[in-house]
């Protein structure tokens, strides 16, 4: 970018100022480019959480077993497993009524009826790329990511920042993008008031 893409007779201070903002534009942007997308599709999906599980594919059957014995909770546990040829040892199992009981392995979750041997086989497998994209937005992992995630968010703060610098004049600040910048600033607060309605 040469000076003549300046205003004539803009002062040499302003000048490196404004090169400076469109330089800081434009390089977090290219490195903030792809976590942006990722984040955009994950906040899409789990916007919608309500009407799906953004991270896992769900799928459940019922089952029938038949009648089951009056054991104590680990032997019924084992038989249920054994009529459902499952040798997956369970994380945990839970007798969540007397005539209920669940059963926890990976990526799948029994629902045992009681003596009745009715059965919600409840499946789940990853859903692909959503599962990373949500576990990277949604912050699971902590540690590191929590702190990638702070510069991140401090990134799109200086990219808003620097954005509404970039252009002068009648499309600039001092023209149409002062009511671009008012209407997007009213769109939450006109929620917000709506909400507290």
């Amino acid at each position: 970018m040469s000076e003549s893409d300046f205003v004539p007779g803009t002062a040499p201070g302003r000048v490196r100022l404004r090169r400076l903002i469109i330089a800081t534009h434009r390089d977090l942007g290219y490195f903030f480019a792809g976590l942006t997308v990722i984040y955009a599709v994950s906040g899409i999906a789990v916007n919608h959480i309500e009407d799906w599980n953004p991270s896992y594919v769900v799928r459940a059957d019922e089952l029938e077993l038949g009648p089951l014995p009056d054991a104590a909770t680990g032997e019924l546990a084992d038989e249920v497993l054994e009529r459902l040829a499952i040798d997956e040892s369970p994380r945990s199992v839970v007798r969540m009524a007397p005539q209920q009981l669940k059963i926890f392995l990976d990526h799948r979750t029994l629902t045992v009826s009681v003596p009745d041997g009715r059965v919600e086989d409840e499946r789940s497998r990853r859903r692909i790329a959503l599962f990373e994209a949500n576990y990277l937005h949604l912050n699971r992992g902590k540690g590191l990511w929590t702190w990638f995630a702070d510069i991140y968010a401090v990134g799109l703060l200086v990219l808003a920042c620097t954005g509404i610098f970039i252009i002068s004049g009648r499309k600039g600040l001092g023209g149409r993008g002062r009511w671009l910048l008012l209407a997007g600033l009213a769109v939450p607060i006109a929620y917000l008031v709506w909400m507290a309605w």
